[in-house]
């Protein structure tokens, strides 16, 4: 039986800004403070105490790579590089140029691994809140988002809930961090959800950190088993995974070695089949995370070289989704566009990782080869505009891609770029006095140079 109430309050109108982020992750960093810093006035809304989305809620990390394919080039820069100088400056980070593909820091990867930014999630709390407050942001924590304000087609702010009631703020431009377009879905703009067979998306993973792990037996161990130095335990765990003692559905281990001794980062639990859009499966992915992540221990403890005295830390505070909506904008970027490299004239980032498509339903976690990307592949700010809908921008993994294409450009490091042209293209539209759509890319290039971007005019400059 399906029963409503009609619940009506008078909201206030808490704040009218220039721009209004809707969610504090990465993207919602890069956007937040791009945009003060290019003069506007500018909100961030964040459920949680502190920011950071993934990096900290989810204890995901560590940042995956920010340089080309090959190694050779640092393509996101910007908020995110000054992020990561200031983390390292306080012993919470180590500079991605400093870390190495198939390093205990990187996982023993070596594809997509290269360059990776070890971090401590409490590091990014504190100097992400430092660098707001720096740059003028007004920060509304322990503040969810409800509603999007609409009049006439047009996103003019959003309605947010918190200890002092439903609140609303008004904007000439909203940004939607939400991860999962929350504001754009509220907003009635076009959604696509998983991959085009059959609608699944990739599964979630509820990551947790363990201490009292032995560094230098982990390492003495890829030393003597050269056949598993660049995927960690594969033998044994298909061995395992044969007999039944390994369930987890996922062939392979993900463990990441943090800026403290001892210390891991672990990226294995798999939860398939569920939507991150829904409470009950948000609710029952989290019972089964943490219930894999005791199951995990156990068997790193009797297995695992290294890892026999190894005791838990945490899990993270929310269950880690990879993907949910996505935009459809003016652009819908696919995996021929990153594949071929393609130039775009409206070019807004860089990035290089490679397709990373976590399957839906099966075992198998591959960097596809049949989609091998490009070294350098280029983002378009169409992607970040929905088809119709006016006063918004995404960014972030809700951003306008085919499921291929958002397997490589999911990942933190290309967030916090996006989110970063989000906030200075909404800064432009609101000082021009345009909708996000119509704002002149060349002026945008030129304002995202000025902030420290990587775009194709500085590979030139550096050749």
């Amino acid at each position: 039986m399906s029963e409503h109430i009609d619940y009506k309050v008078s909201i206030p109108v808490i704040a009218q800004v220039d721009v209004l982020v809707i969610g504090g992750g990465p993207a919602g960093i890069g956007a937040a403070i791009a945009a003060a810093r290019a003069g506007a006035t500018t909100a961030i809304v964040e459920r949680y105490g502190f920011l950071g989305g993934n990096a900290t809620a989810g204890l995901v990390g560590p940042f995956m790579t920010s340089y080309s394919d090959d190694g050779e080039t640092q393509l996101v820069k910007g908020v995110f590089d000054e992020l990561v100088v200031r983390m390292e400056k306080i012993g919470g980070a180590m500079h991605p140029e400093n870390v190495a593909a198939g390093s205990s820091f990187s996982g023993f990867f070596i594809k997509g691994h290269d360059h990776v930014t070890p971090f401590d999630p409490e590091a990014v709390k504190l100097v992400a809140a430092e660098m707001m407050v720096e740059s003028g942001v007004q920060m509304f924590l322990h503040s969810f988002f409800m509603d999007t304000i609409v009049e006439d087609g047009c996103v003019k702010g959003g309605i947010i809930l918190n200890k002092s009631g439903p609140q609303a703020i008004h904007a000439k431009v909203t940004i939607d961090c939400s991860a999962d377009g929350d504001v754009a879905y509220k907003a009635g703009s076009a959604m696509e959800v998983g991959r085009k067979s059959d609608g699944m998306t990739q599964p979630m993973t509820m990551f947790f950190r363990v201490a009292g792990v032995d560094d230098e037996k982990i390492e003495r161990y890829v030393e003597e088993h050269p056949e598993e130095q660049h995927m960690l335990f594969h033998t044994l765990i298909e061995e395992k995974r044969k007999t039944g003692e390994w369930q987890v559905k996922k062939n392979h281990l993900g463990v990441y070695r943090t800026t403290q001794p001892g210390v891991y980062r672990v990226n294995t639990s798999r939860i398939q089949g569920l939507d991150g859009t829904n409470v009950a499966d948000l609710t029952n992915a989290e019972i089964e995370g943490r219930k894999q992540v005791f199951e995990l221990i156990a068997f790193f403890r009797k297995y695992f070289p290294g890892f026999e005295n190894a005791t838990l830390i945490d899990t993270a505070a929310q269950i880690g989704i990879r993907e949910t909506r996505r935009l459809v904008g003016e652009y819908v970027l696919t995996a021929d566009d990153i594949v071929t490299g393609r130039d775009f004239d409206d070019v807004i980032a860089l990035y290089g990782y490679p397709i990373d498509i976590h399957s839906p339903n099966e075992v198998t976690t591959e960097f596809d080869a049949a989609y091998h990307t490009a070294n350098i592949y280029q983002l378009p700010y169409r992607i970040l505009v929905p088809a119709e809908t006016d006063g918004l921008l995404l960014a972030g993994r809700c951003v306008s891609a085919t499921h291929e294409a958002l397997g490589a450009i999911r990942v933190m490091p290309c967030a916090f770029a996006l989110g970063q042209a989000a906030g200075a293209g909404a800064a432009l539209a609101s000082r021009n006095g345009v909708q996000p759509r119509h704002v002149n890319t060349a002026q945008l290039q030129k304002l995202l140079h000025e902030q420290g971007v990587v775009l194709p005019r500085d590979l030139k400059t550096a050749n």
